[in-house]
């Protein structure tokens, strides 16, 4: 397995810098408005708190949905199929292109519904006009993610990770500009964030088409004007049909976190703003992992598709260790730094001493966190992603929010219980899918768990 460890740190290091500049995002709103003067920065925090947890869920379903491309990509190279993966990127910016239209779409309800979500009248006045200007930005995002997992799946993964980084310093530029009112620009408090996101991720799009439309390293990939007008059907029906359980798998998880921010939302604003500081340092090193699973997807896709049963196996478990070592290392800083971390969002005592709290709970999930993703990374790259779905649904819905309710709520313990059900709830998925990639990579079972070709034969001829 040690062979495998430096490829699979070499792909996800870039991955995981790529992956951190979408939660940075949201770092970067949640510290620059809770630093706002006096009650202003904890209600910006709980209003933050509603926007992103219910713009979160549309924007990790179209996240999941373009991550369908990734083994397709992967099994592809592995097979040398210039004309398959011609198809596949004409069809991934397709398939993106018009879920991001739908997704932002979509957002534009999130207001009309959260008054009805139980939070308080002040913090949902703060956070409408927020989801409103942040959920058109799922659409240049998910033009974005179109190219990006193309790219990445090629293992292609620095290009990402330098727009990524790029896109994150202009988000801070602008956050500091429009929130605050520096540079001559207009004083506009939490709003401000808002429009900085949506920038941001617009120059992110543009770039990203233009490295995979001009590289020359891609050029044999590059369909014709025509090609670009016509995707193919059977392509895009895979895509979906490996990016909707995907995009289902992680909304479940992610709607599962929302849910329960809304629920401590139920317990007050600094309940809500504590919630918003410890998810969002949590969501950092989450996405770290997320790298390493993204990268585990490569290493395991492409290997598949080359017929490497025992090399995809090890490249799994090599992901695996990768994973629970980084996260052990950041559960130990989470205990160590409790106190720190949470005065960089805010100075409210209150807010700062329940926030610390969550944050002790949240090292003891890191591993469980870093242990599941890894699991569904690596189960993707064998194109296993309805049982994981599956396995999600009944983990977090099932278990983990009712359990948290009742802690939360009849045992009277609050957003801690409500965290303690969700540390479960990704404990039971991290063994569940752990146990799962073990199976299907036993030696004598068959590794492919869907075509090892996009297309019939009869179909990649007329092609």
């Amino acid at each position: 397995m040690k062979e495998h460890l430096r490829p699979t740190l070499l792909l996800a290091y870039p991955v995981v810098l790529s992956q951190l500049g979408h939660m940075l995002v949201s770092v970067c709103d949640s510290v620059m408005v809770g630093n706002q003067p006096g009650a202003l920065g904890t209600a910006s925090l709980a209003a933050i708190s509603v926007g992103v947890s219910t713009t979160n869920v549309l924007l990790i379903l179209g996240i999941g949905l373009s991550m369908g491309a990734v083994p397709l990509v992967a099994a592809a190279a592995g097979r040398r199929d210039e004309p398959a993966l011609r198809r596949l990127l004409v069809s991934s910016v397709w398939l993106c292109t018009l879920a991001g239209l739908v997704l932002a779409g979509l957002s534009e309800l999130l207001p009309r519904v959260m008054p009805h979500l139980g939070q308080a009248p002040a913090v949902v006045a703060m956070a409408a006009p927020w989801v409103r200007v942040v959920g058109w930005s799922l659409l240049p995002l998910m033009v974005f993610q179109g190219f990006r997992e193309f790219a990445e799946g090629l293992g292609l993964t620095r290009q990402a990770m330098w727009l990524s980084i790029g896109a994150n310093v202009v988000n801070a530029l602008l956050c500091y500009a429009f929130i605050f009112g520096h540079w001559g620009a207009p004083k506009m408090g939490l709003i401000g964030s808002a429009w900085a996101t949506l920038i941001s991720r617009v120059l992110m799009a543009i770039l990203m088409a233009g490295y995979v439309l001009r590289a020359a390293r891609l050029r044999p990939y590059r369909a014709t004007a025509a090609g670009w007008l016509r995707p193919h059907t059977a392509v895009l029906r895979r895509l979906v049909g490996l990016g909707a359980p995907i995009g289902s798998q992680m909304m479940f998880e992610m709607g599962a976190f929302a849910f329960s921010a809304l629920m401590i939302g139920w317990l007050g604003a600094v309940p809500q703003a504590a919630h918003q500081i410890a998810i969002n340092v949590a969501g950092v090193t989450y996405m770290a992992a997320s790298g390493i699973a993204a990268a585990a997807t490569i290493r395991v896709g492409n290997l598949r598709g080359a017929g490497d049963a025992a090399g995809a196996r090890q490249a799994g478990f090599a992901a695996y260790w990768l994973a629970f070592g980084f996260m052990s290392s950041m559960g130990l800083v989470l205990v160590l730094a409790r106190h720190l971390v949470p005065q960089l969002y805010n100075h409210d005592p209150a807010v700062l001493a329940q926030a610390s709290t969550l944050l002790l709970i949240a090292a003891g999930f890191q591993v469980s966190d870093g242990l599941q993703v890894v699991g569904l990374g690596a189960l993707r790259g064998l194109e296993d992603v309805k049982v994981p779905s599956l396995v999600a649904l009944l983990a977090y819905w099932a278990v983990a929010l009712p359990l948290g309710y009742f802690l939360g709520f009849h045992l009277h313990l609050g957003a801690p219980g409500v965290w303690a059900a969700l540390l479960l709830g990704l404990t039971i998925v991290a063994g569940v899918l752990l146990l799962r990639f073990r199976h299907e990579t036993e030696p004598g079972v068959p590794l492919s768990t869907g075509p090892t070709t996009l297309l019939p034969e009869a179909e990649l001829l007329k092609a």
